[in-house]
């Protein structure tokens, strides 16, 4: 079993930089207009010779208010009926995608986010999961890891009923914080009972995963008063938690405009939060797993790290990395092989493409030797927390020393400073440098000195 992470204020202090989150290498920050859907069909013809596994990824962008935090792509509407013109576009996608795959190909993984995906009603969602089943080959056995974003605000007992008939399995919560003076900073008012009763129906309905999210560093929090949250959370005995850092960033997310920067905790109260959020979790045994978070270790993530087969892709941490990642609807993100690609961010162009019969890809990237040599460093320190030079130098035909010699004074100053244990053969990071691991990957990373920091959030 990993060792407890270890609280260090002072490593804190001097390594809390602002730094991608590292769900892809290279990351978006990098995709151009030069990929095309070319590229697209040309990935999808060499996933169907190799006969990859597939995991699908479906964003579903409309939300019925406005969380003031929210920084993913959403359409904010109390008109239920614009999601039927989204459908109608999504579904020619589906279909022109579909063709190019083998029938054979396993839906693995499957994930509907958003937005709120339980905007839709439930016709619209049978009318949904029908034609994803049609052409895609999507598992019956409830073997596959089926998952869904759930807000509590938008789902009931008959929803959940839904989603499990459905062939979800797994759900994700959206809880932010219980705090009702937070809730209004943030105009997201959601009661512990609402959050309670679909934790009820999921486990009543024998979906196999809860996770919940909360955020800290939000308006009004407090570190006590998040500490009751947290301490509620934990009775509600999820599987997963996922802890994020509030990035306020009014400048490119305009919703967090209407947050009064002068509500938001200071960093020695955030950290305080982080801490006794750690400690409270730990206490209540879960393990970190990076990056915002935490599992029961009976959980399959936890198992997979102790096996050392856990992965990150876009979805995040993983067991199924090793399928090629198939983004649906706007803003969509795909990975399949050596290419990633995005749909356009912007609905309108995305369904005026789909309604010529188009694919609405509209950037990515096709990754090279160093790219790929480098995602393999990063996958592992971020999910392992340990890099065997062996492997890399098997894998790659490369001396690793010889290859990477120009950041050595960086890993061993981190080693000097208890971040790392740097060995002839390997890099483990240590306890004290685990809520560290992305300022411990941005050394490999070859793109972070051209970009502009500003766009990332920081490391705690």
């Amino acid at each position: 079993m990993l060792d407890a992470i270890r609280w260090d204020s002072d490593l804190i202090r001097r390594y809390d930089l602002a730094g991608p989150r590292y769900t892809s290498y290279p990351t978006a920050v990098q995709f151009h207009g030069q990929v095309g859907t070319f590229d697209l069909f040309h990935a999808l013809r060499d996933s169907r010779k190799a006969q990859r596994p597939l995991s699908l990824y479906v964003h579903v962008p409309f939300c019925a208010n406005i969380c003031y935090y929210c920084a993913c792509n959403k359409v904010i509407t109390k008109d239920r009926g614009r999601a039927q013109p989204y459908l109608q576009r999504l579904e020619q996608e589906i279909q022109l995608i579909a063709c190019h795959l083998d029938p054979a190909q396993t839906v693995e993984q499957l994930h509907f986010g958003g937005g709120t995906p339980t905007f839709l009603s439930h016709d619209e969602l049978r009318q949904l999961m029908a034609h994803l089943r049609k052409h895609f080959n999507l598992l019956n056995d409830d073997s596959g890891d089926y998952g869904i974003e759930i807000d509590p605000r938008e789902a009931d007992w008959s929803t959940m009923g839904l989603l499990r008939e459905l062939g979800f399995n797994r759900v994700s919560i959206g809880l932010q914080d219980l705090d009702p003076a937070v809730q209004r900073a943030v105009n997201r008012l959601q009661s512990l009972e609402e959050t309670r009763a679909v934790i009820d129906a999921a486990r009543t309905l024998q979906f196999r995963s809860i996770n919940i999210d909360l955020i800290y560093g939000l308006p009004k929090q407090t570190p006590d008063n998040f500490a009751r949250t947290v301490e509620e959370v934990i009775s509600l005995q999820p599987d997963r938690l996922s802890v994020f850092n509030y990035a306020h960033l009014p400048e490119r997310f305009m919703p967090q405009r209407r947050i009064n920067s002068g509500d938001l905790p200071s960093p020695a109260h955030k950290l305080e939060m982080l801490q006794r959020t750690i400690e409270q979790l730990t206490a209540a045994g879960y393990r970190y797993i990076g990056m915002d978070h935490f599992a029961l270790p009976d959980d399959e993530l936890a198992i997979a790290q102790e096996e050392h087969t856990l992965q990150r892709n876009f979805q995040g941490y993983t067991t199924h990395g090793h399928c090629d990642l198939i983004g649906l609807g706007v803003s969509a993100i795909s990975q399949i092989g050596d290419l990633y690609c995005q749909n356009s961010s912007d609905l309108t162009a995305y369904q005026n493409s789909l309604a010529s019969a188009q694919l609405a890809t509209s950037r990515g990237l096709v990754c090279n030797a160093d790219d790929r040599l480098r995602r393999a460093v990063i996958q592992q320190l971020i999910c392992n927390f340990k890099l065997e030079f062996a492997e890399i130098e098997q894998q790659f035909n490369i001396d690793f020393q010889g290859y990477f010699g120009a950041l050595w004074p960086q890993l061993q100053g981190m080693a000097e400073d208890g971040l790392i244990r740097l060995e002839r053969e390997r890099i483990e990071v240590l306890p004290a440098g685990r809520l560290l691991v992305r300022s411990v990957c941005m050394v490999f990373d070859a793109y972070l000195e051209q970009q502009n920091r500003q766009r990332f959030s920081r490391v705690i």
